[in-house]
């Protein structure tokens, strides 16, 4: 099997750390990036399978930046994740997902 590349790109570094030990137990490689600079430049870089995508960021919104991945990377899942509402539109090829973000949600996704 495969190993799965994912990409978290959150300003959390504890939830990063959870993530890192939740994806790492299912043979995949974690990367994470605490801007969106930073994680623009893993995902150039890596290319991973899955990106999670924090909304908000300190230096800018990762709303901003599904379109470019979408069409750059269409190979890529993309999973925008936010503690605050986020617009679901019919046009949308990604996630949404709602921060607290539940494990066994993702778990999911992976089975």
């Amino acid at each position: 099997m495969k190993t799965r590349k994912i990409l978290l790109i959150d300003d959390e570094r504890d939830f990063g750390i959870l993530m890192k030990n939740f994806f790492s137990q299912k043979n995949c490689e974690v990367y994470h990036a605490q801007t969106l600079a930073e994680g623009m430049k893993i995902l150039e870089q890596e290319k991973p399978d899955v990106i999670f995508l924090d909304n908000n960021l300190p230096d800018g919104l990762g709303w901003g930046k599904t379109e470019y991945i979408l069409v750059n990377y269409p190979l890529s899942q993309l999973n925008l994740i936010s503690a605050y509402h986020v617009p679901k539109t019919s046009a949308s090829s990604f996630r949404i997902l709602e921060k607290p973000l539940v494990l066994e949600e993702i778990n999911k996704m992976f089975e």
